[in-house]
């Protein structure tokens, strides 16, 4: 059983240091307030409501967040030691990884404007750090293999030197980090969960100042080249793959895991 106590003066306060949830109000006595672990600044009770869900959406928001940073980084980590190991040059520059962090921490920051499904604001959610180890290993592993599978096209079809392939990956990656933020956002399907207009803005704007990034005549400051038509039309196709398939995964990941 869980008590909960509401007080104002003198006489509650040893009430309301054992009850389990202690509320009092903005004109109480001070020791009350100060006894309380709540202090309502409004006549109202349904303002313990609205804090409840708000305080449920943040939790929710955070996740996204996470499972998003480590699911993408712990997979590149590892498509960044393999391709280091295998391609004979720097898969990415050092300032192409701090380019790619600063481009997609925009939508990463913007999550913190989503939505959050009615379904998820009904019950409180716990903290579960064992599936998030699940989650960044499934999700990151199925990263890598897109990685894999991009070094692979990159090298023995298109036979790109270094600076192409650099090019070419951060396009990849930067695409694929937001998409995995699409994918993570709900536990429903991607395409029926309404984005928020902040995370929906920034997606674009990223995306569109990337392929800018790539295009203007920046190479001494970014050591990127232009990308040929048919290899971007590859790499993008090769991008929103990656959206479906992780998509499709998350439903039996959830089923198992979650």
């Amino acid at each position: 059983m869980t008590v909960g106590y509401l007080g104002d003066g003198i006489n509650d306060v040893n009430a309301m240091w054992e009850a389990d949830i202690s509320l009092s109000v903005d004109s109480a006595v001070d020791v009350g307030k100060a006894a309380a672990d709540m202090v309502l600044l409004e006549k109202d009770l349904s303002v313990l409501n609205s804090g409840i869900e708000e305080g449920r959406r943040t939790f929710a928001n955070t996740l996204k967040y996470i499972f998003t940073t480590s699911s993408a980084n712990f997979g590149n980590m590892i498509s960044m030691a393999m391709a280091s190991a295998f391609v004979g040059f720097l898969p990415m520059l050092p300032k192409q990884i701090l380019i790619n962090n600063f481009l997609s921490d925009l939508p990463a920051l913007a999550i913190s404007t989503d939505h959050v499904n009615r379904e998820t604001l009904k019950s409180p959610q716990k903290w579960n750090v064992h599936f998030i180890r699940n989650f960044m290993v499934f999700f990151g592993l199925i990263s890598t293999l897109f990685d894999l599978l991009t070094f692979a096209i990159l090298l023995f079809i298109f036979q790109t030197g270094p600076d192409l392939f650099r090019t070419s990956w951060f396009l990849v990656s930067l695409l694929t980090e937001i998409g995995i933020i699409f994918v993570v956002r709900t536990r429903g399907s991607v395409f029926k969960s309404r984005l928020s207009q902040w995370l929906l803005y920034t997606s674009a704007i990223t995306i569109i100042v990337t392929i800018i990034l790539i295009y203007l005549p920046l190479y001494e400051l970014t050591g990127f080249i232009p990308i040929g038509g048919f290899i971007f039309f590859t790499l993008t196709l090769l991008s929103i793959s990656y959206l479906f398939v992780t998509e499709w995964l998350k439903g039996w990941f959830l089923m198992r895991m979650g």
